[in-house]
């Protein structure tokens, strides 16, 4: 006996279901990370950057990521990583968006409100790059770079550049809460472990691979 012609129909409608979900479990979130030294990872192998990490940690948590597309350069200032993702175009949607940059604008002495002007852009770009979800973007704070020994050998003044590296976190943390972005504050594992050569590669500036592990406990906290 044959089946009714509503029984193949629903058979078909079911199948076509479920191999359409199948499709979408299978495909991994895609994500983009911009930056700097930091997103890039200075000193770092590629499995200690701070992205890719962050990327292993969703896995462990069922959340299947595709291995990040990054999109950083050390020294980048704002204006150099819009010049960057300019050239990179055209970059698609991505599900999620992670961006980290200023700490060039302040080692150059750039104004401050030039700062806000290019993140308050940068941001908007990345929430785009997101399909326009603010809840897809992950801002990270600006490390304060004079807790380190390279800071204490240069003869800078480390106040100074706590002072405003605070300002231009008070900066990229108003712009990105206005945006209803995510803002992760790294900053005080910076000033608490700078110091700690477990925690920077051999140059005495650049996080190593055991400092990006916190401040992806951090992000994954939240």
């Amino acid at each position: 006996m044959r089946p009714w012609p509503s029984v193949l129909l629903a058979l078909s409608i079911l199948a076509s279901t479920m191999s359409a979900q199948a499709s979408l479990k299978a495909a991994p979130q895609r994500y983009l990370a911009l930056g700097d030294s930091y997103t890039i990872g200075e000193g770092v192998a590629e499995h200690e950057r701070w992205p890719e990490q962050w990327a292993r940690a969703l896995r462990a948590h069922s959340i299947d990521v595709a291995p990040p597309r990054i999109i950083a350069h050390t020294g980048w200032t704002t204006d150099e990583l819009s010049a960057a993702m300019n050239a990179a175009e055209p970059l698609g949607q991505w599900d999620r968006v992670s961006l980290l940059i200023g700490v060039n604008n302040q080692y150059r002495g750039r104004d401050l409100a030039n700062y806000r002007k290019e993140f308050a852009a940068l941001l908007d770009r990345a929430i785009a790059l997101a399909g326009s979800h603010a809840a897809h973007v992950w801002v990270l704070s600006i490390p304060d770079w004079g807790e380190t020994p390279f800071a204490r050998a240069s003869g800078r003044d480390r106040a100074q550049i706590a002072r405003e590296i605070d300002a231009y976190n008070a900066v990229n943390h108003e712009v990105t809460k206005a945006r209803g972005a995510h803002w992760i504050d790294i900053t005080d594992l910076s000033r608490r472990h700078g110091g700690n050569s477990g925690m920077l590669v051999d140059d005495g500036l650049h996080p190593s691979g055991a400092m990006y592990s916190l401040w992806v406990e951090r992000i994954m906290a939240r």
